[in-house]
């Protein structure tokens, strides 16, 4: 068990209405943090009351953006309890995205204990509406005042949790997507695969068009041809073509996401045919023109199931099946939130009670 020291803040905040949450708006009263230095590896381990971090100006993380984060959900089920849904995955994929930005990794041990203890803390902080959640977002950052290009010998390790409504305001209604053909999200043997600020750095603009021209969010296509499907925004994307369900095989320009690996093992254990594989944007062209493609979603920790109404390319508008939400998509939120929230039992050990 891990030694935290623990203060408790002087005053709490007034929590917000949970009718009108939003997502990442509003923040609790505690904070987990633990610093890193070569001689003491990641040590000083505190839950302290939320609060501005005070940083260098020449800390490395503002200059040469050393830094990697992730992003996971506290649920409150049906029977009052509070559940996390496949954390230790959200550990060791931000072990791999240290592993991939030279930042040194966490122990699970270090980091279970320190989300829980904060958890415990602010547990009031996990809403009861329908459709909310704890979001929960671990970071760390690059602290050395340094202005050369080599990597951080210091670092800092925070857990911040936002109570949060659904992602998108119209939470299961069918999204519209912009495919981007200019900007480029990633590239092989970038950081496409991991969780670090950069890669959505290099989404902003792009997203901004597509907000202007009305549409919910971007489908990145691949960094030389724009040709081949890679992600959705924040999410991974799903078609459901010929009655097979098929999704972008991963590559190191795709994040592993750990909503579309748990729609993969569910739709295979309801006997449906999946295909990770290259999904080209002619492809999917022609299969909806030929009425081949019955529905599309993208999946990930914050909307869990967002289903795709249509796609924008090349100034044509393309129904991804009626414009509806598919009953894949139907059965598969269904599911998810139904393990999320104890509406059916966790028969596959996905959750962790707190």
């Amino acid at each position: 068990m891990t030694n935290i020291k623990v203060t408790m803040a002087n005053s709490l905040k007034k929590k917000p209405d949970e009718g009108s949450l939003g997502f990442g708006r509003y923040f609790t009263d505690h904070m987990f943090l633990l610093d890193y230095s070569p001689n003491d590896g990641w040590h000083r381990a505190r839950v302290e009351p939320y609060a501005p971090v005070a940083l260098d100006p020449a800390a490395m993380v503002f200059h040469y953006g050393q830094e990697v984060f992730e992003g996971l959900k506290a649920y409150r089920g049906v029977d009052g309890r509070i559940r996390l849904f496949r954390a230790i995955e959200n550990i060791r994929r931000m072990n791999r995205s240290c592993e991939r930005l030279f930042v040194p990794t966490v122990d699970e041990d270090i980091f279970v204990d320190g989300l829980l203890a904060l958890l415990r803390m602010d547990i009031e902080w996990v809403p009861k509406a329908q459709d909310a959640s704890l979001y929960i977002r671990p970071v760390i950052i690059a602290t050395d005042p340094y202005l050369g290009v080599r990597a951080s010998k210091t670092y800092l390790f925070m857990i911040i949790l936002s109570p949060s409504g659904a992602y998108y305001k119209g939470g299961m209604s069918p999204t519209s997507i912009y495919v981007e053909t200019k900007d480029v999200r990633a590239v092989r043997g970038g950081l496409g695969s991991v969780k670090a600020g950069a890669n959505y750095a290099a989404t902003m603009r792009a997203q901004e068009r597509a907000k202007k021209e009305g549409f919910t969010q971007v489908l990145w296509t691949d960094a030389f041809e724009h040709r081949r499907i890679e992600e959705i925004g924040t999410s991974n994307a799903f078609f459901v073509i010929d009655g097979t369900v098929v999704t972008p095989a991963l590559s190191d320009s795709i994040l592993a996401g750990i909503t579309r690996a748990s729609c993969i093992e569910l739709l295979k254990s309801w006997g449906m045919r999946v295909e990770e594989r290259e999904v080209v944007i002619d492809e999917l062209v022609e299969a909806a023109g030929a009425g081949r493609i019955s529905e599309a979603f993208a999946s990930g920790t914050a909307a869990v199931i967002s289903p795709v109404g249509k796609l924008r390319w090349n100034g044509q508008d393309v129904a991804m099946g009626n414009g509806g939400v598919g009953p894949i998509s139907r059965r598969l939120y269904d599911k998810l939130t139904g393990i999320q929230r104890a509406k059916e039992p966790d028969t596959l050990g996905w959750t962790m009670l707190i």
